[in-house]
């Protein structure tokens, strides 16, 4: 199929994309970057917004910057750019770690960092990377800039507390502690699918223990989140088998876990159960 008649519009700053994005919004005017979510449901006809506000040619959005307390990600940085680490701190390989999993080679170098959370899938692996390392989104619109934190933007399947007239310009992820360990682990059925369940896990690791514990579940529930039960698990604690494998039934317990034609809600908590497990082992 092909998509619906629309009107493309390709503004060249921010402030004139919001303008056009507050004029076309009621018509279920939509924004452009990467594609590789919008283009394909808008083929199918799933989708069939009349305006597309094309942000491409707004070189603003396409940068990365580094203050030393945060790294700030542009609506255009494409999913490619974290091949290689983009920042000498763990945060830099933790992301590069991630970006190996996300779908294929040619959707890495058009689909976009904050188009995977402005999409909001429940299975999409930048969104459990936001919701685990407590990151900050800008909107902006014609009212000005606000800030939300990740938890309060994920709001359930592919549903943001983005209103239809915000644009998602960047998103802010704090840089990471010197001895920040990392694990990350998705099961999916084949190579480059969404995962039916994907864990992060982060941790600081001081005189042999465990601390700052972040532990993060996405796939198996309408929005990814951090696992509060299975951090409270881990912290204080040395690394090991006994204590991974307790953080992971507290983490299968606590999820909500959905179900489909094709998947039980217990069997997605036994793969809730299994990431979190490899995660933690892969962070040590």
């Amino acid at each position: 199929m092909k998509p619906a008649p629309f009107i493309r519009h390709v503004p060249k700053t921010l402030d004139e994309a919001v303008r056009i994005l507050g004029a076309v919004a009621a018509e279920e005017g939509r924004v452009l970057a990467g594609g590789q979510s919008l283009v394909p449901i808008m083929a199918f006809r799933l989708a069939k917004p009349a305006h597309l506000v094309d942000i491409n040619e707004i070189a603003e959005l396409g940068r990365m910057s580094n203050d030393g307390k945060m790294l700030r990600i542009g609506a255009l940085v494409r999913h490619a750019a974290f091949h290689k680490p983009v920042v000498d701190n763990p945060l830099g390989h933790l992301l590069a770690a991630v970006a190996r999993a996300i779908a294929h080679y040619p959707i890495r170098l058009r689909g976009t960092f904050c188009g995977s959370l402005a999409h909001a899938d429940p299975s999409a692996e930048w969104c459990l990377v936001a919701a685990t390392l407590d990151a900050t989104l800008v909107a902006h619109s014609t009212r000005g800039a606000r800030t939300i934190a990740a938890r309060d933007f994920f709001q359930g399947i592919m549903t943001t507390a983005l209103a239809e007239d915000e644009l998602l310009a960047e998103v802010r992820l704090p840089l990471l502690a010197p001895d920040t360990r990392f694990g990350f682990n998705k099961f999916s059925r084949r190579a480059g699918d969404f995962a039916m369940s994907a864990a992060l896990a982060v941790y600081r690791l001081q005189d042999g223990k465990m601390t700052d514990v972040h532990l993060g579940v996405g796939g198996a529930e309408p929005s990814p989140r951090r696992i509060p039960e299975a951090e409270a698990v881990l912290a204080g604690q040395a690394p090991g088998d006994t204590v991974f494998r307790a953080a992971a039934e507290a983490a299968a317990q606590a999820v909500e876990a959905m179900e489909d034609h094709q998947t039980s809600a217990d069997y997605r908590r036994d793969l809730v159960r299994a990431v979190v497990r490899r995660a933690l082992e892969q962070s040590a």
